[in-house]
């Protein structure tokens, strides 16, 4: 069985091990750089009451994924960024439905109005993820040059909380 739980500093080690893995295995994440389960402490503490954070555990406490919500500045107030990971080999198990229950709830409860969603053009299953929960195209993004110098195109996915 797979629930959700609100995510804390002492899953950082975790998370931060889940996307290591996306990013060496590449192609889904925009992120290019190994992190450090301080990256992740460091972004839950920076205005924590306009995110939300969240885990998918099974029963013996595994954590399989995690799905944050948090401004950005590109985004007007009324919307909020999404990003979620799930452990590789381990999608199509419900994780991702399930963080999205908790994360759509907790946006709404903290009065944004749409959730935003930047996905690599090339990521077929973060663009069928996302399409899948009721996010929209509404823009793209052509030539974000990533970290490491790669360019990818962008499809920007709105998902509207009214």
């Amino acid at each position: 069985m797979i629930t959700v739980r609100p995510a804390h500093a002492l899953d950082a080690r975790e998370m931060a091990e889940i996307l290591n893995e996306i990013i060496a295995i590449g192609g889904t994440t925009a992120m290019t750089g190994q992190i450090d389960a301080a990256y992740f402490v460091n972004r839950m503490q920076t205005a924590p009451e306009a995110s939300a954070w969240h885990v998918a555990e099974t029963d013996a406490g595994e954590i399989l994924g995690f799905q944050w919500i948090a401004p950005h500045d590109g985004l007007p107030p009324e919307a909020v960024d999404i990003a979620t990971f799930a452990k590789p080999g381990r999608q199509g198990l419900g994780i991702g439905s399930k963080l999205f229950e908790a994360t759509r709830a907790a946006a709404a409860r903290m009065g944004y109005a749409w959730i935003n969603a930047s996905i690599r053009a090339d990521n077929a299953g973060g663009l069928a993820y996302y399409q899948s929960r009721g996010f929209e195209d509404y823009g793209r993004i052509a030539g974000y040059r990533m970290d490491d110098g790669t360019v990818v195109d962008k499809i920007l996915k709105r998902f509207d909380l009214s």
